[in-house]
């Protein structure tokens, strides 16, 4: 999956959204994202981690290609994406 700051996602968005207009799938999630790459051991505690502000990864895929991205909840709008696209 390939990580890209917001602009960059944006622009693959819309030439993902393009090429499968007519024919094909996009889809879009959207997850909570509190900064950690590595899971959450099952046993112990996690020390020493501390959350920063909210955050939320978006993805999108049309089955082959997958984009990404992590942007702050306050720049989140579903009603901006939808009315973009």
């Amino acid at each position: 999956m390939v990580l890209l700051e917001s602009e960059q996602f944006l622009t693959e968005l819309t030439r993902l959204l393009q090429k499968c207009w007519l024919s094909g799938n996009v889809f879009i999630t959207l997850k909570k994202y509190d900064g950690r790459t590595k899971p959450i051991p099952r046993k112990g505690s996690v020390e020493g981690f501390e959350p920063s502000d909210n955050k939320c990864l978006l993805r999108a895929t049309d089955g082959k290609k997958k984009i990404s991205t992590v942007v702050s909840s306050k720049e989140v709008s579903f009603r901006w994406l939808i009315q973009t696209y």
